[in-house]
């Protein structure tokens, strides 16, 4: 079984170019207030059919608020047969504060 990796913004935003799924685990509200442009937001309501129709091949970068929770988030995925995790170190915050203009707002898909 492989371990997930801890990466920077920048390292993020690389994987993220190249097509990698960006997924956020904050709460809803949180989500809903602004987000990486493009993430889907995780919660334990969607985690199931995520995992049932995600390519657990393709590379899967996991962010929280600070770089936290989204190691034992990435290290569950890791454990669901996914292969190639990531946690983003600094979370949402150092995201916001590397890619101002990467910001997205509303909704939680």
């Amino acid at each position: 079984m492989s371990e997930f990796k801890r990466i920077p913004p920048e390292q993020a935003q690389a994987l993220r170019e190249q097509g990698a799924v960006v997924v956020d685990i904050r709460d809803p509200q949180t989500y809903a207030l602004n987000h990486i442009s493009g993430s889907l937001h995780l919660d334990n309501h969607s985690i199931s059919d995520f995992i049932r129709n995600a390519d657990l091949d393709a590379p899967l970068v996991v962010v929280c608020y600070h770089g936290n929770s989204s190691q034992s988030a990435a290290a569950y995925l890791i454990s669901q047969g996914f292969s190639d995790v990531y946690s983003l170190d600094g979370g949402f915050e150092l995201w916001r504060n590397t890619y101002p203009t990467e910001i997205a707002q509303g909704g939680t898909e």
